[in-house]
């Protein structure tokens, strides 16, 4: 076996997919300063309020839980780890916003993928939308997790 060669495609795909990478999710971020600074991104956390009030989320984590739902978990993570070093996100908006997206995110590709192969993709679809809803509910309002979020400093919220 050429170890060389396996080396250098090796490296030249890895190269290429931070490159690729990189190509999404730092216009991402630079969108979500734009529209912070704009004060588009309030105007969104006002329209997802209900949304992300149903998980017990503060209106800063309806940004990035969109961007997660639709480009999904590589490239939210860009954001998703901004948001997390800005403090702007509390632990339990994290931890919530992580939850929802193991079970529901790059819905559009995911979604595409499989229809590819041949699934019905209003199954896939709503049947990933439907779990991450119902676990992220009851997590939500789970005694663990205000109890996990007291011990890690979280503000205590009224809701």
């Amino acid at each position: 076996m050429d170890w060389a060669g396996f080396a250098r495609e090796a490296s030249l795909g890895v190269v290429h997919n931070i490159a690729m990478m990189a190509m999404i999710v730092i216009p991402i971020m630079l969108v979500l300063e734009v529209a912070r600074d704009l004060k588009i991104l309030d105007r969104i956390a006002q329209g997802m309020a209900p949304v992300v009030g149903v998980f017990r989320l503060s209106r800063e984590a309806a940004f990035p839980l969109l961007v997660g739902i639709i480009f999904g978990i590589a490239y939210g993570a860009g954001v998703l780890i901004e948001e997390a070093r800005s403090g702007r996100l509390s632990w339990k908006d994290l931890f919530l916003i992580n939850v929802f997206l193991s079970v529901c995110h790059a819905v559009v590709e995911d979604t595409a993928l499989f229809i590819a192969v041949g699934a019905n993709g209003v199954v896939i679809l709503l049947g990933r939308f439907i779990v991450a809803v119902l676990l992220t509910f009851l997590l939500s309002r789970s005694a663990w997790l205000e109890k996990e979020s007291l011990k890690r400093g979280d503000p205590v919220l009224s809701r």
